[in-house]
């Protein structure tokens, strides 16, 4: 099975800046591939190559089996939306989305129209009248409107409020039933776990870690609260494999457990558990645990 996107020993530096470094990188056909870090990591870096806005420093690149640089026939096969949107016009957004759709080869006027309506998009504004927001769903349906084999999205859900995000990810999903890939840059990280197949951990240029979204989830930290039917001391828990910040208030345990729960559930089964409170893995914290342990490892090499 051929990549959609390939990367290997990506790099981009800005004179001593690094903004890249050694980014192996493979996206399959039909994946939704989540790209996530903190401002600054190099996501946009990332995405400015591989849509050829940039040229690397040295490595390779391959979006869609062709060379970004010589690759032009591909670009009508690429829907993209990038992290700041430039539009200020005076034209209507009816007349800008048309004439991205006549850039593409065509797009029916009932697609368009559909997709203003899902972001509830008023096609008769003017472009420079509009919200951060609003310019954003402009940015969205120009870059699915074609239905693209490649979806390539910078912060997609920037300026929108929750209930778009929720119709954005729908989108989403839609594609990837499709069959489309979408390559998908994101600091959200619920919606990347919502969407997202796999997801890529990119830190001050380098790629950190590549997992599937649900291994993500299972090593992510879980706030649990259990009630017995007896007092407990904290003692019983301290020293269990993954199982930090224990407080004890007679029958009353709190604490945290970073990845599976099997230690801290046989060390339970030793009393009468009255109720158990499991809250979701939180990948947020995972990731920041991903940033930092690699930060702290980085300093002591």
């Amino acid at each position: 099975m051929t990549a959609v996107i390939e990367a290997e020993g990506l790099t981009k530096y800005y004179g001593p800046r690094r903004g890249l470094e050694d980014v192996d990188l493979s996206v399959a056909p039909g994946e939704v591939f989540g790209y996530l870090g903190p401002n600054g990591a190099g996501k946009t870096t990332t995405i400015r190559l591989l849509l050829d806005f940039i040229r690397p420093t040295r490595g390779r690149v391959s979006v869609l089996g062709e060379n970004p640089r010589t690759g032009v026939a591909a670009r009508r096969r690429i829907g993209y939306l990038p992290g700041e949107l430039m539009f200020e016009g005076r034209e209507k957004v009816r007349d800008l989305l048309t004439f991205f759709a006549d850039a593409r080869g065509g797009v029916p006027a009932r697609r368009i129209q559909d997709l203003a309506e899902r972001f509830e998009l008023d096609l008769s504004r003017t472009i420079r009248s509009l919200s951060k927001g609003n310019k954003q769903k402009v940015g969205l349906v120009q870059a699915f409107m074609h239905e693209p084999e490649l979806l390539i999205l910078d912060e997609p859900t920037s300026g929108l409020d929750p209930l778009m995000q929720q119709e954005f990810l729908d989108m989403v999903r839609a594609a990837r039933i499709a069959g489309q890939t979408v390559f998908m840059s994101s600091h959200v990280l619920a919606e990347v776990q919502q969407a997202a197949d796999r997801v890529g951990i990119v830190r001050a240029g380098r790629l950190v870690a590549v997992e599937k979204v649900e291994s993500l989830g299972k090593r992510a930290v879980r706030r649990v609260e259990v009630h017995f039917a007896t007092p407990v001391v904290a003692a019983d828990f301290v020293d269990l494999r993954g199982v930090s910040d224990v407080h004890v208030e007679g029958t009353v345990l709190r604490c945290t457990v970073d990845g599976q729960l099997d230690a801290l559930v046989k060390a339970l089964a030793q009393h009468t558990v009255v109720d158990l409170i499991s809250a979701e893995p939180d990948l947020e914290e995972t990731f920041l645990g991903y940033y930092y342990d690699n930060e702290e490892s980085s300093r002591v090499a």
